[in-house]
């Protein structure tokens, strides 16, 4: 299916929701649980979405139509909650979250947007060369990844729990739909 703006911007505007609905008011184990050392738990991926609508998103999607000559995306630190979410709440990520993500998903909409400059290209660290359509279909991508990576890491909380079940569950890691 290819890239659609009305579509992407239906997907981006909901996550915030989504994750209230989900996420307020659950009991801190479900909030604060992981898979172990070097992974995230829900209040680790809120964080790191967080970071990504301050530095990742809009501010490349500006590199790229400012068709200037530096079209370089500075480097995106994909750590940086581990910082800069310390001393926050849950409530404090949700609700700067929806604020970054409403703000994002308008300026969105308001920029000068046509199938022309959606290929136009900027300088990804990593990737090289890449189109505004590639930047903002990731984003839409990279939302999704992570709401099911918090389901599969609550999930996976009651893996010994399931029993016999697991072998359906392949949220757990072993079965088959």
């Amino acid at each position: 299916m290819p890239f659609d703006l009305a579509e992407a911007t239906a997907v981006l505007s909901r996550t915030p929701l989504v994750l209230e609905a989900w996420l307020r008011d659950l009991p801190e184990p479900w909030i604060r649980s992981d898979e172990g050392p070097g992974t995230w738990s829900a209040f680790d991926v809120l964080g790191h979405l967080i970071h990504g609508e301050r530095t990742d998103w809009i501010p490349r999607a500006r590199i790229i139509l400012a068709r200037g000559d530096d079209r370089a995306f500075a480097p995106f630190d994909r750590f940086a909650q581990e910082h800069e979410s310390r001393g926050c709440t849950l409530d404090d990520l949700l609700d700067e979250f929806a604020r970054l993500r409403l703000a994002n998903v308008g300026t969105l909409t308001e920029l000068p947007l046509t199938a022309e400059t959606l290929d136009w290209t900027g300088e990804h660290p990593e990737f090289g060369t890449v189109t505004l359509r590639q930047l903002l279909a990731t984003w839409v991508a990279h939302d999704l990844g992570h709401l099911g990576q918090i389901a599969r890491v609550q999930a996976r909380r009651y893996t010994a729990d399931v029993g016999p079940w697991r072998r359906y569950l392949r949220v757990i890691g072993e079965g088959a739909d």
